[in-house]
């Protein structure tokens, strides 16, 4: 059963409108691609040697592009998401050619290195899909759309099978993965209306995604454990020389709008920049109690210390106080119809969150309701390494 069918299938039973056919233009003619992925990707490579990142490409295959490539765009470190077609026979492949010419729907991952790993985007993939059906994904049957994971060095090679066997000892499904690890393939990038589609075409995506059957596998066998911790092999941060006493977030300058939003995922750099919130019990830190600190993820300034860090019940990060006096700034906010008190990080003035009167009485009354998206925490361990030595005080 392919994408089109289903879409039918929503359609009779949904009871929508005709409207939301997919696809819609699919017997219009399509573009034509004669530029290999360079020349849609430039504008993501000029910003490869910015010393704010560290960025690295990938190929992933996990069924439909569209869901992995909104998956993917939603984790911590992803830069961009691009669907394609790799692996085939030939140049410049098509919607309506790819599967016959042998080439397999696959998504090319440009992240941060430096603020998630190789590992954990591999393996945050195959949280997402149905690695163990080699014969296609979900409703979408064939090879085309059957999980693979692609290598450029014996490294990334040894990785995804590390990772692949890690899954296998947990037993979360009944079978082996069986998901290829293949060299890497010349990528080409999927026709423009195949981009973004989830953002562009919402209606048409949540029937297709809901009707396949993904999500419902999803949470069969990892329940809300469907984000890997990020580790990443290289900090973003900015590294203190341990020669020096300077704290080389205080000699940060602010980047420009456009790096940003290449730097950050789009919900870091709508809470940081835009003032927004994340979503509530299904952010990164709000049931981290590891010990370590809090620093802001556009700067690398230390903010809270996980020793402040308390249960407030109300699905985001909350501490008590912030690590220091004067690492963080207050103003009113008169936004949603009431008065409120805004939290911003002195250096960056990334927007943070809002404090409220209500914490624990005990330690000072106060709670610093955070959005984890504006936040790195640095684990006890690494912070001698990572130049966060004179903080590990506060580290209970």
């Amino acid at each position: 059963m392919t994408r089109n069918t289903l879409l039918w299938i929503a359609i009779a039973f949904g009871a929508v409108s005709a409207v939301y056919f997919f696809p819609p233009n699919l017997s219009a003619p399509q573009p034509s691609h004669t530029l290999p992925v360079t020349n849609l990707s430039e504008s993501l490579q000029k910003y490869t040697t910015d010393t704010s990142m560290n960025t690295k490409k990938l190929l992933l295959a996990g069924g439909c592009f569209w869901c992995v490539e909104s998956d993917l765009e939603k984790y911590t470190g992803v830069v961009s998401a691009v669907s394609g077609y790799a692996g085939g026979e030939g140049d410049n492949p098509t919607y309506e050619n790819y599967g016959a010419r042998g080439f397999r729907e696959v998504v090319e991952v440009t992240y941060n290195a430096s603020q998630v790993s190789f590992e954990n985007v591999v393996e945050y993939m195959l949280r997402h899909s149905d690695g163990t059906d080699a014969s296609g994904s979900f409703y979408d049957r064939g090879e085309q759309y059957a999980p693979a994971v692609y290598y450029t060095t014996e490294e990334e090679k040894r990785a995804i099978e590390k990772v692949i066997a890690s899954i296998d000892a947990k037993k979360v499904y009944d079978k082996p993965l069986a998901v290829k690890v293949l060299p890497s393939a010349k990528f080409w990038p999927a026709e423009e209306y195949h981009q973004d589609y989830a953002k562009k075409n919402p209606i048409r995506y949540a029937y297709y995604r809901n009707g396949s059957g993904r999500d419902a596998f999803i949470k069969k066998h990892w329940g809300d454990d469907t984000t890997p911790k990020p580790t990443p092999q290289e900090t973003f941060l900015p590294k203190q020389s341990m020669s020096t006493p300077n704290k080389p977030w205080e000699n940060f300058t602010k980047p420009s709008e456009e790096v940003l939003r290449k730097t950050l995922t789009p919900i870091q750099y709508e809470v940081t920049q835009e003032e927004g919130t994340e979503r509530a019990f299904s952010n990164e830190y709000d049931k981290n109690y590891e010990p370590g600190i809090y620093v802001d993820i556009v700067s690398g300034e230390p903010l809270y210390s996980s020793s402040d860090k308390f249960d407030s019940g109300t699905g985001w990060p909350s501490f008590v106080k912030p690590i220091t006096e004067g690492v963080v700034t207050e103003k009113i906010d008169k936004k949603l119809f009431s008065t409120r008190t805004e939290v911003r990080s002195r250096i960056a003035d990334s927007h943070l969150g809002h404090v409220f009167p209500d914490g624990p009485q005990e330690r000072g009354g106060m709670r610093y309701c955070m959005n984890s998206a504006a936040l790195k925490f640095i684990p006890k361990g690494d912070m001698e390494k990572l130049g966060y030595g004179e903080y590990v005080q506060y580290v209970k």
